[in-house]
């Protein structure tokens, strides 16, 4: 069972995390996120 779970949590690593969304202007979600904290924190600072 340990196997499968392990499976799944690496799946799900990967598709919620690394994976490219067209969505998201083909970035991952990391990618966006990061992006966003940028920007954020230009739009603070000007």
């Amino acid at each position: 069972m340990s196997q499968a779970r392990l499976e799944i949590f690496q799946w799900l690593t990967y598709y919620n995390a690394r994976r490219r969304h067209s969505a998201l202007s083909y970035f991952s979600p990391m990618e966006f996120e990061q992006q966003h904290h940028k920007t954020a924190k230009l739009s603070l600072a000007a």
